[in-house]
């Protein structure tokens, strides 16, 4: 656990002013007790104050990709401290060079890096990585700007998971914490992601997976048998009131009371994990969007 002067120190940066930016108001809200857990204070500080630099991105994005990527730096796998990994990157948020580069000529980085900046350097490394996520839009498309960073649907839902479960409950818009069914379920999803849509599918040994029986075989990891279809998965509730904050692991509905056709997984952050349709992959998206016919949310239990 993080000792008391590390977690005051956390709290002073989280609420002063960086770059005309007050980060307890707009980039994320206070840390979760997980946050200050599991994140080193030097990394915590440079997770806020480089958040802050790119309007409508929340520190906790940045953090989930340093957890990620390399556990804050703490990973001993090749390409973290020195080298690259099998894939080129290298550094503590793991980036390959030519992209490295290319974001510190079009970025100046704060002065406390390196001389010249190194994708290894954890400040260097942080700002580059808030500002090439600020390059692809993560303010007005969370999931685009994340698949610019690393091209995997998995990747995408493991870091806005992560995310979420680094803010608090006080200062992190709708998310609130998951149950442990709901994380587990959440976690089994994951797994799914890329495989194709099928309807009526259960899973790989059929060839993908629908809506429905997603949403079920999730839970089913988590011991919690639900009905296979979308409809009788809502009727069993427990309905989470209008206006109640989601949490991960809740179902979001599509339809009408008579009529639900779709079901799909928060993951937070307003993102989900959905099984959508013919000639369509087990995916993240957000879970509104204009034009949309979200009924509800159910929040399954033991």
């Amino acid at each position: 656990m993080m000792g008391a002067a590390a977690a005051q120190m956390a709290e002073r940066v989280l609420c002063a002013p960086v770059i005309g930016w007050f980060l307890g108001c707009s980039n994320g809200g206070s840390p979760s007790q997980t946050a200050l857990d599991d994140i080193p204070a030097d990394y915590l500080n440079l997770y806020m104050q480089a958040a802050a630099t790119c309007p409508g991105l929340s520190w906790t994005t940045l953090a989930a990709i340093g957890k990620v990527e390399s556990d804050h730096g703490r990973s001993r796998l090749p390409g973290v401290a020195s080298g690259t990994n099998t894939a080129g990157a290298g550094g503590p948020m793991q980036f390959l060079a030519p992209t490295f580069a290319a974001v510190v000529a079009h970025h100046r980085l704060p002065a406390g890096g390196a001389n010249p900046p190194s994708l290894y350097n954890p400040q260097d490394a942080i700002y580059a990585a808030a500002a090439y996520l600020c390059d692809n839009h993560v303010a007005t498309d969370l999931t685009g700007a994340l698949w610019a960073y690393n091209h995997d649907d998995s990747y995408v839902a493991q870091v806005v998971t992560q995310a979420t479960q680094y803010s608090s409950t006080s200062g992190f818009g709708a998310d609130t914490a998951p149950s442990d069914a709901g994380y587990a379920a959440v976690v089994y999803a994951q797994g799914q992601v890329g495989l194709p849509y099928l309807w009526g599918g259960d899973g790989p040994a059929e060839g993908g997976w629908d809506c429905s029986g997603l949403t079920r075989a999730a839970y089913l990891a988590a011991g919690i048998d639900l009905p296979r279809t979308a409809q009788t998965q809502y009727e069993a509730g427990p309905v989470v009131p209008p206006g109640q904050p989601l949490q991960i692991g809740d179902l979001v509905y599509y339809g009408t009371a008579t009529n639900i056709h779709h079901v799909a997984i928060y993951i937070g952050n307003g993102q989900m994990i959905s099984a959508p349709g013919q000639g369509k992959v087990v995916h993240v998206a957000p879970y509104r969007w204009t034009g949309d016919d979200y009924f509800g949310a159910t929040r399954p239990q033991k």
